[in-house]
Protein backbone atom coordinates (compact mmCIF):
# COMPACT_ATOMS: atom_id res chain seq x y z
CA UNK A 1 0.00 0.00 0.00
CA UNK A 2 2.79 2.41 0.84
CA UNK A 3 4.52 1.66 -2.45
CA UNK A 4 1.27 2.30 -4.33
CA UNK A 5 0.85 5.69 -2.67
CA UNK A 6 4.45 6.59 -3.44
CA UNK A 7 4.10 5.71 -7.12
CA UNK A 8 0.81 7.65 -7.36
CA UNK A 9 2.45 10.73 -5.87
CA UNK A 10 5.40 10.36 -8.26
CA UNK A 11 3.10 10.19 -11.28
CA UNK A 12 1.19 13.29 -10.14
CA UNK A 13 4.34 15.34 -9.56
CA UNK A 14 5.83 14.17 -12.85
CA UNK A 15 2.71 15.26 -14.74
CA UNK A 16 2.66 18.67 -13.07
CA UNK A 17 6.34 19.17 -13.85
CA UNK A 18 6.08 18.23 -17.51
CA UNK A 19 2.95 20.31 -18.27
CA UNK A 20 4.74 23.73 -18.35
CA UNK A 21 7.48 22.30 -20.55
CA UNK A 22 4.98 21.05 -23.12
CA UNK A 23 3.14 24.36 -23.12
CA UNK A 24 6.34 26.34 -23.66
CA UNK A 25 7.31 24.31 -26.73
CA UNK A 26 4.17 25.16 -28.70
CA UNK A 27 4.56 27.34 -31.79
CA UNK A 28 3.84 31.04 -31.62
CA UNK A 29 0.26 31.99 -32.56
CA UNK A 30 -0.27 33.42 -36.00
CA UNK A 31 -0.89 37.13 -36.31
CA UNK A 32 -2.72 36.93 -39.62
CA UNK A 33 -4.69 39.99 -40.50
CA UNK A 34 -2.45 42.28 -38.45
CA UNK A 35 -2.55 45.76 -39.97
CA UNK A 36 0.90 46.53 -38.55
CA UNK A 37 2.61 44.08 -40.92
CA UNK A 38 4.96 45.97 -43.27
CA UNK A 39 3.94 46.43 -46.89
CA UNK A 40 7.40 47.36 -48.16
CA UNK A 41 10.83 45.76 -47.90
CA UNK A 42 14.20 47.31 -47.22
CA UNK A 43 17.01 47.44 -49.75
CA UNK A 44 19.90 46.74 -47.32
CA UNK A 45 20.62 45.40 -43.86
CA UNK A 46 20.25 48.85 -42.32
CA UNK A 47 16.88 49.51 -43.92
CA UNK A 48 15.40 46.03 -43.47
CA UNK A 49 11.67 46.06 -42.73
CA UNK A 50 10.93 44.75 -39.23
CA UNK A 51 8.42 41.91 -38.88
CA UNK A 52 7.20 39.95 -35.87
CA UNK A 53 6.91 36.15 -35.88
CA UNK A 54 3.52 35.24 -37.33
CA UNK A 55 3.11 38.42 -39.39
CA UNK A 56 2.91 38.22 -43.15
CA UNK A 57 4.87 41.03 -44.74
CA UNK A 58 4.32 42.02 -48.36
CA UNK A 59 6.24 44.12 -50.84
CA UNK A 60 6.11 45.24 -54.46
CA UNK A 61 9.44 45.35 -56.25
CA UNK A 62 11.23 44.58 -59.50
CA UNK A 63 13.28 41.59 -60.56
CA UNK A 64 16.91 42.29 -59.79
CA UNK A 65 16.14 44.07 -56.49
CA UNK A 66 17.46 42.86 -53.16
CA UNK A 67 14.66 42.74 -50.57
CA UNK A 68 15.41 42.70 -46.83
CA UNK A 69 13.35 41.99 -43.71
CA UNK A 70 14.41 41.49 -40.08
CA UNK A 71 12.89 39.58 -37.16
CA UNK A 72 13.83 38.64 -33.58
CA UNK A 73 14.76 35.10 -32.51
CA UNK A 74 15.47 34.07 -28.93
CA UNK A 75 17.31 31.10 -27.44
CA UNK A 76 15.52 27.78 -27.70
CA UNK A 77 13.56 28.72 -30.83
CA UNK A 78 13.82 27.21 -34.30
CA UNK A 79 12.79 29.91 -36.83
CA UNK A 80 11.25 29.06 -40.19
CA UNK A 81 11.13 31.64 -42.99
CA UNK A 82 8.65 31.20 -45.84
CA UNK A 83 8.50 33.40 -48.93
CA UNK A 84 6.26 33.53 -52.00
CA UNK A 85 7.14 35.49 -55.13
CA UNK A 86 4.42 36.35 -57.66
CA UNK A 87 6.06 36.55 -61.06
CA UNK A 88 5.03 38.57 -64.15
CA UNK A 89 2.82 36.94 -66.75
CA UNK A 90 5.68 36.64 -69.23
CA UNK A 91 9.18 35.72 -68.13
CA UNK A 92 12.02 33.32 -68.80
CA UNK A 93 13.16 30.72 -66.29
CA UNK A 94 14.13 32.44 -63.04
CA UNK A 95 15.96 31.19 -59.94
CA UNK A 96 14.94 32.77 -56.61
CA UNK A 97 16.74 32.42 -53.31
CA UNK A 98 16.29 33.44 -49.66
CA UNK A 99 19.27 33.89 -47.35
CA UNK A 100 19.10 34.35 -43.57
CA UNK A 101 21.77 36.22 -41.59
CA UNK A 102 22.19 36.62 -37.83
CA UNK A 103 22.91 39.80 -35.86
CA UNK A 104 26.59 39.59 -36.83
CA UNK A 105 25.53 39.28 -40.48
CA UNK A 106 26.82 35.74 -40.68
CA UNK A 107 24.91 33.70 -43.22
CA UNK A 108 23.08 30.87 -41.47
CA UNK A 109 22.60 27.53 -43.16
CA UNK A 110 19.12 26.05 -43.54
CA UNK A 111 18.50 22.84 -41.65
CA UNK A 112 15.86 21.94 -44.23
CA UNK A 113 13.56 23.65 -46.73
CA UNK A 114 13.70 24.78 -50.35
CA UNK A 115 16.02 27.77 -49.99
CA UNK A 116 16.56 28.07 -53.76
CA UNK A 117 14.02 27.28 -56.47
CA UNK A 118 13.83 27.77 -60.21
CA UNK A 119 10.55 28.92 -61.72
CA UNK A 120 10.02 27.62 -65.23
CA UNK A 121 9.03 29.96 -68.04
CA UNK A 122 5.51 31.29 -67.53
CA UNK A 123 5.18 30.06 -63.91
CA UNK A 124 2.90 32.35 -61.91
CA UNK A 125 4.69 32.09 -58.54
CA UNK A 126 7.46 30.34 -56.65
CA UNK A 127 7.54 29.29 -52.97
CA UNK A 128 10.68 29.22 -50.83
CA UNK A 129 11.34 28.07 -47.26
CA UNK A 130 14.25 27.93 -44.85
CA UNK A 131 14.23 26.36 -41.37
CA UNK A 132 17.23 27.40 -39.32
CA UNK A 133 19.01 25.43 -36.65
CA UNK A 134 17.84 25.95 -33.07
CA UNK A 135 19.01 29.28 -31.63
CA UNK A 136 21.53 28.68 -28.83
CA UNK A 137 21.93 30.88 -25.77
CA UNK A 138 25.73 30.72 -26.03
CA UNK A 139 28.39 29.43 -28.41
CA UNK A 140 32.12 29.31 -28.92
CA UNK A 141 33.66 32.28 -30.71
CA UNK A 142 34.84 30.15 -33.62
CA UNK A 143 31.44 28.49 -34.14
CA UNK A 144 28.75 29.70 -36.52
CA UNK A 145 25.83 28.66 -34.31
CA UNK A 146 22.65 30.78 -34.37
CA UNK A 147 22.56 33.11 -31.34
CA UNK A 148 19.76 35.27 -29.86
CA UNK A 149 19.20 38.58 -31.58
CA UNK A 150 18.04 40.14 -34.83
CA UNK A 151 17.93 38.00 -37.96
CA UNK A 152 17.83 39.27 -41.54
CA UNK A 153 16.05 37.76 -44.52
CA UNK A 154 17.27 38.58 -48.02
CA UNK A 155 15.17 37.66 -51.04
CA UNK A 156 16.49 38.03 -54.57
CA UNK A 157 16.65 36.43 -58.00
CA UNK A 158 19.92 34.97 -59.27
CA UNK A 159 21.10 34.35 -62.84
CA UNK A 160 18.39 36.53 -64.38
CA UNK A 161 18.01 36.94 -68.10
CA UNK A 162 18.62 40.50 -69.24
CA UNK A 163 15.09 40.76 -70.65
CA UNK A 164 13.60 39.99 -67.22
CA UNK A 165 15.42 42.73 -65.34
CA UNK A 166 13.10 45.40 -63.93
CA UNK A 167 9.85 43.48 -64.37
CA UNK A 168 7.34 43.98 -61.52
CA UNK A 169 6.96 41.23 -58.93
CA UNK A 170 5.12 40.83 -55.64
CA UNK A 171 6.67 39.20 -52.58
CA UNK A 172 5.30 37.98 -49.26
CA UNK A 173 7.37 36.75 -46.31
CA UNK A 174 6.28 35.09 -43.08
CA UNK A 175 8.38 33.97 -40.12
CA UNK A 176 7.36 31.30 -37.61
CA UNK A 177 9.20 30.01 -34.55
CA UNK A 178 8.92 26.66 -32.80
CA UNK A 179 10.07 26.27 -29.21
CA UNK A 180 12.46 23.33 -28.88
CA UNK A 181 12.98 23.48 -25.11
CA UNK A 182 15.60 21.95 -22.86
CA UNK A 183 16.84 19.43 -25.41
CA UNK A 184 18.74 22.28 -27.09
CA UNK A 185 19.76 24.13 -23.91
CA UNK A 186 23.43 24.80 -23.21
CA UNK A 187 25.28 26.22 -20.24
CA UNK A 188 26.12 29.90 -20.52
CA UNK A 189 24.41 32.89 -22.11
CA UNK A 190 25.23 36.09 -23.93
CA UNK A 191 25.46 39.31 -21.96
CA UNK A 192 23.27 40.99 -24.59
CA UNK A 193 21.39 39.67 -27.63
CA UNK A 194 22.97 40.35 -31.02
CA UNK A 195 20.83 43.36 -31.89
CA UNK A 196 22.81 46.03 -33.78
CA UNK A 197 22.33 49.74 -33.18
CA UNK A 198 20.51 51.08 -36.22
CA UNK A 199 19.25 54.53 -35.28
CA UNK A 200 19.74 57.57 -33.11
CA UNK A 201 16.98 59.14 -31.05
CA UNK A 202 16.59 62.14 -28.81
CA UNK A 203 15.51 61.40 -25.23
CA UNK A 204 14.16 64.27 -23.16
CA UNK A 205 14.89 64.44 -19.44
CA UNK A 206 11.81 64.58 -17.25
CA UNK A 207 13.31 66.79 -14.55
CA UNK A 208 15.29 69.53 -16.28
CA UNK A 209 14.08 69.21 -19.86
CA UNK A 210 17.55 68.48 -21.22
CA UNK A 211 17.82 66.13 -24.20
CA UNK A 212 20.64 63.76 -25.04
CA UNK A 213 21.14 61.45 -27.96
CA UNK A 214 21.69 57.76 -27.36
CA UNK A 215 22.02 54.77 -29.63
CA UNK A 216 18.78 52.82 -29.92
CA UNK A 217 18.72 49.12 -30.68
CA UNK A 218 16.28 47.54 -33.07
CA UNK A 219 12.72 48.01 -31.84
CA UNK A 220 11.77 44.38 -32.45
CA UNK A 221 12.09 41.81 -29.69
CA UNK A 222 10.14 38.77 -28.45
CA UNK A 223 6.80 39.55 -26.80
CA UNK A 224 8.03 38.37 -23.39
CA UNK A 225 11.49 39.95 -23.73
CA UNK A 226 14.87 38.36 -24.29
CA UNK A 227 15.32 35.21 -22.22
CA UNK A 228 19.11 35.06 -22.86
CA UNK A 229 19.09 31.37 -22.01
CA UNK A 230 18.49 31.71 -18.24
CA UNK A 231 15.47 29.40 -18.30
CA UNK A 232 14.62 26.17 -20.10
CA UNK A 233 12.43 23.17 -19.38
CA UNK A 234 15.65 21.32 -18.54
CA UNK A 235 15.19 22.77 -15.04
CA UNK A 236 11.74 21.16 -14.89
CA UNK A 237 13.05 17.77 -15.94
CA UNK A 238 15.91 18.01 -13.44
CA UNK A 239 13.49 18.81 -10.62
CA UNK A 240 11.13 16.02 -11.66
CA UNK A 241 14.03 13.56 -11.74
CA UNK A 242 15.09 14.56 -8.23
CA UNK A 243 11.55 14.07 -6.90
CA UNK A 244 11.24 10.66 -8.58
CA UNK A 245 14.61 9.58 -7.19
CA UNK A 246 13.56 10.57 -3.67
CA UNK A 247 10.25 8.73 -3.96
CA UNK A 248 12.01 5.66 -5.35
CA UNK A 249 14.31 5.68 -2.33
CA UNK A 250 11.38 5.89 0.06
CA UNK A 251 9.59 3.07 -1.75
CA UNK A 252 12.68 0.87 -1.73
CA UNK A 253 13.18 1.44 1.99
CA UNK A 254 9.53 0.57 2.72
CA UNK A 255 9.84 -2.58 0.62
CA UNK A 256 13.03 -3.94 2.17
CA UNK A 257 12.55 -3.16 5.85
CA UNK A 258 9.77 -5.75 6.26
CA UNK A 259 6.94 -5.50 8.76
CA UNK A 260 9.15 -3.89 11.37
CA UNK A 261 8.16 -6.35 14.16
CA UNK A 262 10.89 -7.90 16.28
CA UNK A 263 10.73 -11.75 16.67
CA UNK A 264 9.44 -12.94 20.01
CA UNK A 265 12.07 -14.30 22.41
CA UNK A 266 11.86 -18.11 22.92
CA UNK A 267 12.62 -19.16 26.51
CA UNK A 268 15.60 -21.52 26.83
CA UNK A 269 14.79 -25.20 27.20
CA UNK A 270 11.36 -24.90 25.61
Amino acid sequence: MRITHALSAAALLFGLAVTPAVADSSPSPSASGDDSAPTAAGTSFRTAAEIEPGQQATASASTGDYLYWSFPADAGLRPTVKATVKLPATHAAQTWQIDVYDGLRRRQSCQYGAQTRTAAQGTASVDLACTLRTVRSWSEEWANDPLPGTYYVRLTAVNLATADLGQPIGASVQVGSKGIGGSAAVDGSLAKPLVPGIAMTSKSGESDGDSSKAAVLSSIEPDDGWASGWWSDRWVWTGAGAVLAALAGIGGYALTRGSGRRPSRVPPGA
